[in-house]
């Protein structure tokens, strides 16, 4: 059963990739987004050009939005990190530094510790980082981690057995994918399911600049795998799980409803990046660091100054792109025509609630935001960490 599962569910990838990423082969990529130069955008200006097959029925959102924070639904988080919504409305959080997940009732706020994840390593940057239900969570019960250990970084998943007694609700991590290089910074974190099935991992270059452009290394990358960790059916590179290249540090996956794959990116002292993500194409660092005029890199859609953004988590809501900034501590809205921006970056919440870490789709015009003071950058605020729940136009 499980062989014939694998097979369906390759078949079914491989055709979902060629009908929203087109085909692929070499450096080059597959098609799904514009073309290079046709999606440049920064907080000072809009992209350029359009794709007609792709955007003559988009509807585009309003230049301006708005966000209201709608309630605080839990405080008192300590170094939260990935946030996975569960079925019945309640909320999965990892701890970076405690290595623990915690359920946290989405009504009440009430926080109930599920158990601490065993191999996780906390320092730095690394730690207990992203989460993911499987997308077969519904029968398998599975729990995905992103999580830094002695020798690496790594991605495991753990069975959630909620009639068992508190604390024990967490089964041992069995490990899908290894060798991610780790680091005192830079190593990534972000896992999401995309809408084909496939477990997408943003990774950081660990602090070793060439790792980005190295294709045959895990580090400074977007890779794809199947739920068992193997390489994805349709990658852009023959038996390798490396989706795009050229990354400083992805911590931000979300999908539009067309399926494009976004992704936010750490810039180093000049450029933070929103990035519309072509299968194989090279995102240009160490060489470039945010818009480049050299044609062998994908430009971003989106750039900011580092001190305005450091982004972390994105999701998709309302039309636009959703990015939560650390440094600087607000809320970045990209309204999008195709893959492009059709509007001015806008920012909200500027300073309100300090550093944000994660925000996550909770359907509709809601969002989950998650902010980040205790990590040791921050300055914490009575009730700090929180989740808000926001609504955005």
């Amino acid at each position: 059963m499980i062989v014939h599962r694998r097979a369906v569910t390759a078949v079914l990838a491989a055709t979902t990739l060629l009908l929203t990423a087109g085909c692929s082969s070499g450096g080059g990529g597959g098609g799904g987004v514009l073309p290079d130069g046709a999606n440049s955008a920064s907080s000072s200006g809009t992209g350029s050009g359009s794709s007609p097959t792709h955007q003559a029925a988009e509807a585009t959102p309003p230049a301006k939005g708005s966000v209201k924070v709608v309630r605080t639904v839990a405080e008192g988080l300590k170094t939260p990190w990935g946030l996975a919504p569960l079925p019945d409305g309640d909320l999965l959080v990892s701890s970076r530094d405690e290595g623990t997940i915690t359920r946290v009732d989405g009504q009440s706020g009430k926080k109930t510790e599920l158990g601490r994840v065993s191999g996780v390593s906390a320092a730095g940057e690394g730690g207990l980082l992203g989460i993911a239900l499987s997308p077969d969570y519904a029968s398998d019960h599975m729990v995905y981690a992103y999580f830094t250990s002695d020798s690496d970084n790594r991605v495991v998943r753990m069975v959630y057995d909620e009639q068992k007694a508190s604390g024990e609700q967490l089964g041992a991590p069995d490990t899908v994918f290894k060798g991610i290089p780790k680091g005192f910074i830079h190593n990534g974190g972000r896992i999401a399911f995309g809408p084909d099935g496939m477990l997408y991992a943003g990774t950081g270059e660990s602090g070793n600049t060439g790792l980005a452009q190295d294709r045959k290394s895990l580090g400074g990358k977007i890779l794809r795998l199947t739920p068992e960790g193997d390489p994805a059916p349709g990658n852009p590179f023959p038996d390798s799980p490396v989706y795009s290249y050229g990354h400083r540090n992805v911590q931000g996956l979300a999908w539009d409803s067309k399926q494009r794959l976004f992704a936010s990116e750490f810039g180093q002292d000049t450029w933070d990046e929103l990035n519309a993500i072509k299968p194989g194409d090279n995102y240009g660092w160490p060489t470039a660091e945010g818009k480049s005029d050299d044609k062998q890199f994908h430009n971003p859609i989106a750039q900011w100054h580092t001190d305005d953004a450091s982004p972390s988590g994105v999701a998709y809501a309302e039309g636009s792109v959703w990015m939560a900034g650390l440094k600087g501590q607000r809320l970045w809205r990209i309204p999008l025509k195709g893959t492009a921006a059709s509007a001015d970056p806008q920012s909200f919440l500027k300073g309100e609630y300090g550093r944000l870490r994660t925000v996550v789709s909770a359907g509709g015009d809601k969002l989950w935001l998650v902010t980040s003071n205790t990590d040791g950058r921050g300055s914490p605020k009575a009730g700090d960490d929180k989740i808000l729940e926001i609504q955005v136009s």
